[in-house]
């Protein structure tokens, strides 16, 4: 699930860099730089790991305050704000799916508790996780 999701991002990241030849932000460049992609890789590869921008600092070889710089400058957003897009993105595809509960989701995407999980959804997406699920369940069968 998880290399589908990356692989639908990276087409969309190549369709965008093939329309602008200029070097944009985004994830592409952001896997082919050699000190940001060693970080995004370890967030794709365990986004319920308990991320912090020093512990994705240590995985690029930068210091804190570099590693920010320049993920921002080559992502286009900072490091955690990334890291929500990218379990949110889980979340919202795990809750189409419909076979976890939000609790082993919360706990897939790296959020201590469900109450913590279902406020982080609800501000993102703009809806509670059950009410999504709900919705989105009702779309793909209707």
């Amino acid at each position: 699930m998880i290399v589908e999701n990356l692989l639908q991002v990276l087409l969309i990241e190549a369709f965008r860099s093939g329309a602008n030849p200029a070097p944009t932000a985004g994830l592409l460049r952001g896997l082919a730089d050699i000190r940001v992609g060693p970080s995004l890789r370890a967030m794709h590869a365990a986004p319920a790991h308990n991320w912090t921008v020093q512990s994705l600092a240590s995985e690029a070889g930068l210091s804190r305050s570099a590693f920010f710089t320049r993920f921002e400058g080559v992502m286009g957003m900072p490091p955690m704000s990334y890291l929500q897009n990218w379990r949110m993105t889980l979340a919202k595809q795990m809750l189409r799916a419909g076979n976890l509960s939000i609790s082993e989701i919360s706990a897939q995407t790296g959020y201590g508790s469900t109450f913590a999980f279902s406020a982080a959804f609800s501000r993102y997406v703009g809806c509670p996780p059950a009410r999504y699920s709900k919705e989105n369940m009702l779309v793909a069968s209707g």
